[in-house]
C-alpha cells in the first residue's frame, strides 16, 4: 500500500528524512513545501498531491480534509508512516489559525488524527475548547469526551461523564456498559494496544474480572446500583428497558465466578414469568420486556451442562429458547444461541433453518456467516452448503464492484470521515479471510460432489483451470494482509471463535486473557488453512494425470510417456504441503508409514488428521508415476483408511446426545482422502482397460499377476469392505426408536429440587395458570401452539437427516468402487 500512495513506505529514506526533521522541529510550512516538491517527482501518488494543490489554489476546507484523509489512509496501510500524522496535524493547526474550522466532520477528523497518535489530552482540549461548539448535540460531545478520558486512563472522570449521559438518556444501554466499565476500572473496551483500530473501536464490552479489591468492588457496585435506582425513580411511569437490564448486568458482574448457577437460573425464570404480562399490549414484532432474561437463563444452563456433563441441561436450554421464540419470533439472539446448540449436537438442518430465519442481508452476510459456515463445511449437507457459499460469494463480488461509487458519493456530499471509512471498508472486504475461505471451499465442494465419477471430476477440474488459480492464491497468502470481519462478539461464550468450543473439553475457568489469546492465534491458523487447502485441486489434477500416463506406459505398447514435469510439480507441492503440516517431506513419509504399520498412533497426526491422509493419498499417486515402490504406498493408504474408519465405527455412539464432533472427522475422511483415493483408482482402472486399436504389452494371465494389477485389486477390495462395514453400522443405527423418549426423559427430575428440568417446568406451569386477560390474546394464542414433544422431535429429525445424507455419500462411493471391481475383472 505504501507504494500505491507514493509516500514514506514507497520513497527513498534519504528523500523523506528532511520532511520528518521539519515535522520534528514543528516547521510545518517547510515540511509542506518539501512534501509538495517530493510528490511532484513521484506521479504515482496523485491523491495527496492533487488535494494539496487544490487546497493551495482555493484555500477551501474540503480540499484540506481530502489531503488529511489521504495521509490517514497512508498511515493505516503502511509501516513506519506514523510521523506523517504529525504533518496532518500541522496542516489542520495552520488552517485553524488562519481560517478556523466550520463543519462538524472537520473536528471529527481532527480528533481522530489526535487519537491515532494517542494524544488524548490534546483531543480533550480541542473538544472542550471553542471548536467543540461545532458538535451541537450535547450527548454526542459527551460520548467523545468520556471515550477520550477512559483511553487516557482517567476512569473516575470518565464514569462521571457517562453518568451525565445516563441522566440525559437513561435508556442508553451501551452508555451504561461504559459507565459500569469505567466504575470498575475495566479497560477491556478502552484497550489502547496497537492492534486496535481507533477509527473502529470495539462496540461492546468484553468484561473481565475487576482488578479492584473486594471492598472497593462492593462499594462501586453499590454506587452503580444507587445510580440505576435513582434513574428508575426519576423515570417513574416510563418502562425503560435499559434500566432493568442494568440491574441484570450488575448481578452478572457479581456472579462472574459461577456461584449458585442453578438457583440463579430458577430465580431469573420466576422473574421472567412474573413480568410477562407487561408485554401483553406490545405488537408481536416488538421486543418483549425482559426477553434477554431467557438468553441469560440459557447461558446458565449451558454452563451447568459443561460443569456436570448432564445433557439434560442442553436439551432444557434448547426448549427454553424454542419456547421463547413462540412469542418472540424476532429475537435474533435466541436464534443465534439455538443455532450453535443444534450445531453442537449435529442437528445441522435445524441450525441452518434458524440461520435463514435471521434474515441476514447486506454487510451482515460478511459479519454473521461465521455462525453457520464452519459447521456446514464439515457436514454432509452439501446442497445447503453450496447454496450458502453461492449467496455469500455473490454478495461479496457485487459489493466490491460497487465500492468506488460509495467513496465518490461520500466525498461529493462532504462526509470526509466516511471517505476514509469506505476506502478502508473496501480493503477489509478484499482481504477478508472468510471471503478467501469461501472461494477455496466452494471449489473443493464441487470436487467432492462429483467424486463418484472420474469423467465428471475432470470436467470440474477443467472449469477450475486445473487448480492453477488456487495455487497462485496459495502463493500470495504468506504476504497477503488478512482481515477478520466476523462479529465474534455475537457468538455464545462457549464458542468465542469457530475454531474453539469449550464444551468439547473439561470444565475450566475462562479468563479474559484466554479469549484475547484466541483472537491472536486465529490469524495464523486461518492463513495456514487457506494456503494448504488451496493446493488440493491442483494436487488432485496432477495425481490423476500422472497415474493415467504411468499406467498406459506400463500396460500398453504405444502408451503415453509420463511427463516428468507433472511428477516434479506434484513432488514440489507435496513438499510444500508437508511443510504446512509442520514437517519435512522425508519425516512426513516416515510418519504416515509408521502410523500405517502400527508403530505410531493416529494421535501423532494431531488435529490435522484429514490433511495427513490427503498427503498419503497424493504421495501414493506421485510414487506410482515416479517408479518407486508402488505396492508399498498403496498398502499405506489402504491401511490408514481401513484402520481409522473401522476403529471410528467401533467407537461411535448411537445416542441422541452424541456431539457431532465424534463423527465430524469420519465424515471428512470419507468426503476427501477416501474420495481422492477412489478417483485415483478410477483413473488407474480406466487407463488399464483396452480401447480402440491399442494393444497390451502382455497377455491377460501375465497382466493379472503383475504387482500393479494386484495392488489395484487389493486397494479396491479394501475400500469396498471398509465402506460396506461403515454403511452397515450407519443403516443399523439409522432408526429413531427410543431417541425421542430419551430426549424428553433427560429433563425429568421426579420432583427433585436439583438437576435439569426445573427451569422449563416453571415456564410451563407459570404461564399455563395465566389467562388471556393477563397475557393478552396474541401471547395466549402463541402458547396454545406450543408442543414440547414436537420440538424434541425436531432435534431427533435433524440428526436423522444428517445421518441420511452421510449414508447417501457413502453409498455413492460404494457403488463406484463396486463398478471398479467389475472393470478390473475385465483386464
Amino acid at each position: 500500500m505504501a507504494s500505491k500512495f507514493g509516500l514514506a513506505g514507497g520513497l527513498p529514506e534519504r528523500r523523506v528524512r528532511p520532511i520528518w526533521d521539519a515535522i520534528d522541529s514543528r516547521q510545518y510550512k517547510n515540511a509542506l513545501k518539501a512534501i509538495t516538491t517530493l510528490l511532484a517527482k513521484y506521479p504515482n501518488a496523485p491523491y495527496v498531491l492533487t488535494a494539496i494543490k487544490m487546497y493551495k489554489l482555493a484555500g477551501e476546507e474540503r480540499f484540506l480534509l481530502w489531503a488529511v484523509c489521504s495521509i490517514q489512509l497512508q498511515v493505516h496501510y503502511s509501516d513506519g508512516g506514523e510521523k506523517l500524522l504529525l504533518l496532518a496535524e500541522g496542516l489542520l493547526k495552520k488552517h485553524i489559525v488562519s481560517h478556523s474550522l466550520h463543519e462538524p466532520e472537520a473536528i471529527m477528523v481532527y480528533i481522530s488524527i489526535l487519537e491515532q497518535q494517542a494524544k488524548y489530552r490534546d483531543a480533550l482540549e480541542v473538544l472542550t475548547g471553542k471548536l467543540g461548539s461545532l458538535l451541537t448535540v450535547e450527548v454526542d460531545r459527551l460520548r467523545i469526551q468520556g471515550r477520550l478520558l477512559a483511553r487516557a486512563g482517567d476512569f473516575a472522570d470518565a464514569a462521571n461523564i457517562f453518568q451525565k449521559i445516563l441522566e440525559l438518556r437513561p435508556d442508553d444501554w451501551e452508555c451504561f456498559l461504559h459507565y459500569l466499565g469505567c466504575l470498575l476500572e475495566d479497560d477491556s473496551y478502552w484497550c489502547t494496544e496497537e492492534n486496535v483500530d481507533p477509527i473502529h473501536p470495539p462496540k461492546k464490552v468484553l468484561c473481565k474480572i475487576s482488578p479492584l479489591s473486594d471492598e472497593l468492588f462492593d462499594s462501586r457496585i453499590s454506587n452503580a446500583s444507587a445510580v440505576v435506582q435513582k434513574l428508575q425513580e426519576d423515570s417513574q411511569n416510563k418502562l425503560l428497558r435499559g434500566l432493568f437490564f442494568a440491574n441484570l448486568e450488575i448481578e452478572r458482574r457479581k456472579h462472574m465466578h459461577g456461584k449458585e448457577l442453578e438457583h440463579c437460573a430458577v430465580q431469573m425464570t420466576e422473574i421472567y414469568c412474573k413480568n410477562l404480562p407487561l408485554s401483553k399490549d406490545l405488537d408481536p414484532q416488538e421486543s418483549m420486556h425482559g426477553e434477554e432474561i431467557l438468553s441469560l437463563i440459557c447461558n446458565l444452563l449451558v454452563e451447568l451442562f459443561w460443569r456436570t456433563q448432564n445433557f439434560g441441561y442442553i436439551i432444557e436450554a434448547i426448549l427454553v429458547l424454542e419456547w421463547g421464540l413462540t412469542i418472540g419470533r424476532y429475537a435474533y439472539h435466541y436464534k443465534i444461541l439455538l443455532l450453535h446448540l443444534y450445531s453442537y449436537l449435529g442437528a445441522f438442518p435445524m441450525a441452518y433453518e434458524w440461520y435463514k430465519c435471521l434474515d441476514v442481508k447486506n454487510i451482515l452476510v460478511e459479519t454473521a456467516t461465521h455462525h453457520i459456515l464452519p459447521q456446514m463445511l464439515v457436514s454432509p449437507l452439501w446442497v445447503d452448503l453450496s447454496n450458502l457459499l453461492k449467496d455469500y460469494l455473490k454478495f461479496m463480488d457485487d459489493h466490491l464492484r460497487e465500492s468506488a461509487e460509495h467513496s465518490f458519493l461520500a466525498y461529493r456530499h462532504r462526509n470526509y470521515s466516511k471517505v476514509v471509512e469506505f476506502v478502508q471498508f473496501k480493503e477489509r472486504l478484499q482481504n477478508s479471510s472468510q471471503y478467501l475461505v469461501a472461494k477455496v471451499e466452494e471449489s473443493i465442494l464441487r470436487l467432492k460432489q462429483h467424486a463418484h465419477s472420474i469423467e465428471e471430476e475432470e470436467a470440474v477440474l477443467e472449469n477450475l483451470k486445473s487448480g492453477i488459480r488456487l495455487v497462485e492464491l496459495s502463493n500470495e497468502i504468506p504476504s497477503k494482509p488478512l482481515t477478520f470481519n466476523e462479529d465474534f462478539q455475537s457468538r455464545p461464550w462457549w464458542t468465542p471463535t469457530s475454531e474453539k468450543n469449550y464444551l468439547l473439553g473439561p470444565h475450566e475457568e475462562i479468563s479474559y486473557r484466554a479469549r484475547e489469546n484466541l483472537s491472536q492465534d486465529l490469524e495464523a491458523g486461518v492463513r495456514s488453512n487457506i494456503e494448504r487447502r488451496s493446493l488440493l485441486p491442483r494436487m488432485l489434477y496432477l495425481s490423476v494425470q500422472s497415474v493415467s500416463t504411468s499406467i498406459k506406459e506400463n500396460f500398453e505398447i504405444n502408451g503415453s510417456l509420463s511427463d516428468p514435469k507433472i511428477s516434479t510439480e506434484l513432488k514440489n507441492l507435496l513438499e510444500r504441503y508437508a511443510k504446512m503440516l509442520g514437517s519435512t517431506f522425508e519425516n512426513a513419509v516416515e510418519l504416515v508409514t509408521g502410523v500405517s504399520d502400527g508403530l505410531s498412533s493416529y494421535k501423532d497426526f494431531g488435529t490435522n488428521l484429514v490433511e495427513w491422509f490427503n498427503f498419503a493419498v497424493f504421495l501414493n499417486a506421485w510414487n506410482l508415476s515416479s517408479g518407486g515402490c508402488r505396492s508399498r504406498t498403496w498398502h499405506i493408504v489402504d491401511s490408514l483408511l481401513e484402520k481409522y474408519i473401522l476403529e471410528g465405527v467401533a467407537s461411535l455412539e448411537s445416542t441422541i446426545f452424541t456431539p457431532y464432533e465424534k463423527m465430524r472427522t469420519l465424515v471428512q475422511v470419507i468426503s476427501e482422502p477416501l474420495a481422492w483415493h477412489g478417483l485415483i483408482l478410477q483413473a488407474c482402472v480406466r487407463s488399464s482397460l483396452p480401447s480402440g486399436k491399442r494393444k497390451k504389452k502382455t497377455g491377460s494371465a501375465e497382466l493379472s499377476s503383475s504387482p500393479l494389477y494386484l495392488a489395484l485389486r487389493d486397494s479396491t477390495q479394501s475400500l469396498c469392505s471398509t465402506l460396506e462395514a461403515l454403511l452397515k453400522w450407519l443403516i443399523v443405527n439409522q432408526s429413531d426408536d427410543g431417541k425421542l423418549e430419551a430426549t424428553l426423559s433427560s429433563m425429568q427430575n421426579d420432583g427433585n429440587n436439583d438437576g435439569p428440568g426445573q427451569v422449563f417446568q416453571i415456564l410451563e406451569t407459570s404461564t399455563s395458570s395465566m389467562d388471556s386477560t393477563e397475557l393478552g390474546h396474541w401471547i395466549t394464542g402463541a402458547f396454545k401452539c406450543w408442543n414440547t414433544v414436537e420440538v424434541a422431535r425436531k432435534l431427533v429429525t435433524g440428526k436423522h437427516v444428517v445421518l441420511n445424507e452421510f449414508i447417501k455419500n457413502c453409498e455413492s462411493k460404494f457403488k463406484s468402487v463396486q463398478k471398479l471391481k467389475q472393470q478390473l475383472s475385465q483386464i
